[in-house]
């Protein structure tokens, strides 16, 4: 979500407008939208493979959209976006009622499918760090070093997306801005399309945004990096196996914090230290209430060499009222 307020001026008049395609070129690079060029889809609309006449292979998401009027500028915010772990909105076009979104394609797809899905590489724990770390990156610029502040609202495995050298590149920021104004708050509808497992607690109960909300969410995806296992996970057996934040939480106060680590990566790899710090990161983003949560700019000072062996020890006290703990630095 973009805020209300710019940070500096509240014009947006220097920024770049964005590339707008033709609706020929998108059909014709993604063979009329057939099946065979279709990588996915999601609460935003469907997504494409497409190859356009430079040869360049872009990304194409399809979705709904009454009407282009009043949602120029927020593409031209959205497509002025340069970080080296945001996906790049190249430009738009729009057909009847649809949008559709040109973005840079990444090779290797989504991050949940390194994770629990039918990719056969495993991550190692060096990769797996540098997705955090580039997560949170990408997080920071977006809540506190682009001009405008936006808020993603949707951080999940699925839209994060990794490169040829499997650095993470965020995908769909912005997106929430782009629906019709009667489908931009949270409703029932909005809130059930969401991934309840990374959805923090006041935004889905209350409705109440902030940046802290995506803090929470990042939590829940450095918990899935580390377990290599989804935040409502299926046993081996095919039951049901509880909350991945609860079960993190219960591993932690045993101090058996190292049983989250995904059994694939070789212990050889890490620092049991490195390991326990940064599970203490991915909790401080979940904590209550939300002032207790560490801004994105913080997360990633915690995550550098220099201060990992600084980062404070998180103190829980109630697994109640989603694990109601308080950590001083961050209050």
């Amino acid at each position: 979500m973009l805020s209300v307020a710019d940070k500096s001026t509240g014009s947006t008049e220097l920024l770049q407008g964005p590339l707008k395609y033709s609706y020929g070129d998108l059909k014709v690079a993604t063979d009329n939208f057939s099946d065979e060029h279709r990588l996915g889809g999601g609460v935003f609309g469907e997504v494409y493979k497409g190859t356009l006449k430079d040869g360049n292979i872009v990304a194409i998401k399809k979705t709904t959209m009454a009407s282009i009027s009043g949602k120029l500028e927020e593409l031209k915010i959205i497509c002025n976006v340069h970080h080296r772990h945001l996906i790049r909105l190249l430009g738009y076009c729009n057909k009847g009622p649809f949008l559709f979104l040109v973005h840079e394609y990444m090779d290797n797809g989504s991050l949940d499918q390194f994770l629990y899905g039918y990719k056969s590489l495993n991550l190692n724990w060096r990769q797996r760090f540098e997705i955090i770390y580039g997560t949170a990156r990408g997080l920071a610029y977006l809540h506190e070093q682009y001009h405008v502040t936006i808020i993603h609202r949707e951080i999940k495995t699925s839209n994060i997306l990794l490169d040829n050298e499997y650095q993470p590149k965020i995908a769909d920021f912005g997106m929430i801005r782009l629906l019709p104004e009667d489908k931009t708050h949270l409703s029932t509808k909005a809130a059930a399309s969401m991934d309840s497992g990374y959805v923090a607690p006041e935004y889905a109960v209350h409705g109440q945004l902030s940046e802290k909300v995506d803090t929470y969410s990042f939590g829940i995806v450095v918990l899935e990096i580390i377990s290599g296992k989804r935040c409502h996970y299926v046993e081996d057996d095919g039951s049901i196996g509880q909350n991945l934040l609860e079960y993190a939480w219960n591993l932690y106060d045993r101090g058996a914090y190292l049983n989250l680590v995904d059994e694939r990566i070789d212990p050889t790899e890490y620092a049991n230290e490195d390991a326990k710090k940064i599970i203490e990161i991915a909790l401080m983003c979940t904590q209550s209430p939300v002032s207790a949560r560490p801004a994105m700019s913080e997360v990633v000072t915690l995550l550098s060499d220099k201060s990992l062996d600084e980062i404070p020890h998180v103190r829980p006290t109630s697994h109640e009222d989603n694990i109601n703990i308080k950590v001083d630095t961050f209050t």
